[in-house]
């Protein structure tokens, strides 16, 4: 069996200072990069980007943000949680990820998705209505640019391709995954098309998942395709201890959730919310090294993934404590995940 991979992800949430003041977007890009660097350096398997165009989080471009982390570490892999594929262009995303495979001499992978958030459709001139036609077209020429040989290839949404070639070349390639919300049919295109599952679990027992898991594993069977990775990516948050972690994310999780809650019809947030997800059957894995460590493990068991990524900044959350964050995950959890594994 391969062993699991602990990884952590971040948006670039836009964070507050020890005065109360708004930290500035390019301070979080540089403490983003910071965040990288330590995660590397205490032992953790990957580091995940995500890609946002509104005022919440300062990285609207991933792939620059995680060649800076790629030039001053070793050995952690670099990606995206997520890349919007669907207002994005396939060959410019395959590019982009070549040259960050290059620059980390083999250590990029990508995330696909459709975006849970809807502001780089307008942004970048396309429609909503073709929301899924989008993402379906532009994945499957994507897959089509992982062999990099030639593409012919004609869709709909964006110009057709007559024996085109894509350049850096990379050495072997890179993993690409999907992140699936839930949809039965994300998990059967996704199988079809040969990417890894990440699930991305953010309500809720994740055992309520292993359907989806199972669908998978059943479709890639049906399709006689290669084994693939499947993961999942919850936030979270460490501290030294339970009430330390609880009282130090509380804040953050509350300002966000209301945030985009206001924009999308949602009841205002609450504590008891909070620390309902915060227990052993909720979706937030926060706590201390020894409680956060038990609850991945039994996710991990749960749904039989071979990855688990920790959303480890939520909100206004302040560098400091993101930083020890990170240091307990790579220090106590991740040991601690392996030997209860063992």
């Amino acid at each position: 069996m391969t062993a699991l991979e602990l990884g952590l992800d971040t948006f670039g949430d836009i964070t507050i200072d020890a005065s109360g003041a708004r930290v500035s977007d390019a301070q979080t890009i540089r403490n983003v990069v910071a965040q990288g660097v330590l995660a590397d350096e205490v032992g953790v398997d990957f580091i995940g980007v995500g890609e946002h165009h509104r005022a919440d989080f300062a990285v609207s471009s991933p792939e620059m943000v995680l060649a800076a982390i790629a030039a001053r570490t070793e050995r952690i892999r670099l990606g995206t949680a997520v890349t919007v594929l669907s207002s994005d262009d396939p060959v410019r995303v395959y590019e982009r990820f070549a040259t960050l495979d290059a620059i980390s001499d083999g250590r990029a992978e990508v995330i696909l998705g459709r975006g849970s958030f809807i502001e780089s459709f307008p942004l970048f001139g396309y429609d909503l209505k073709d929301y899924e036609a989008l993402f379906e077209e532009k994945l499957e020429l994507f897959s089509l640019l992982r062999d990099e040989k030639p593409v012919t290839w004609q869709g709909t949404m964006r110009p057709a391709l007559n024996a085109a070639d894509v350049f850096p070349k990379t050495a072997d390639g890179f993993r690409a995954w999907v992140g699936v919300g839930g949809s039965p049919e994300s998990v059967i295109r996704t199988a079809r098309y040969g990417y890894g599952l990440m699930l991305a679990i953010i309500g809720g027992p994740a055992a309520r998942f292993r359907p989806y898991v199972d669908l998978y594993h059943r479709a890639v069977g049906e399709l006689g395709a290669p084994a693939l990775p499947i993961g999942m990516h919850s936030p979270g948050h460490v501290a030294d201890t339970d009430e330390q972690a609880w009282e130090e994310a509380y804040p953050g999780f509350e300002l966000l959730n209301n945030t985009i809650g206001r924009e999308r019809g949602w009841p205002p947030y609450s504590r008891a919310r909070f620390q309902q997800e915060a227990g052993p059957e909720g979706s937030i894995y926060i706590g201390s090294p020894e409680t956060v460590a038990k609850k991945i493990v039994a996710s991990v068991k749960a749904l039989g993934v071979g990855r688990f990524d920790m959303k480890y900044a939520t909100g206004t959350l302040a560098h400091e404590r993101l930083m020890h964050s990170i240091e307990l995950y790579g220090t106590k959890v991740i040991p601690l995940v392996r030997d209860m594994l063992a």
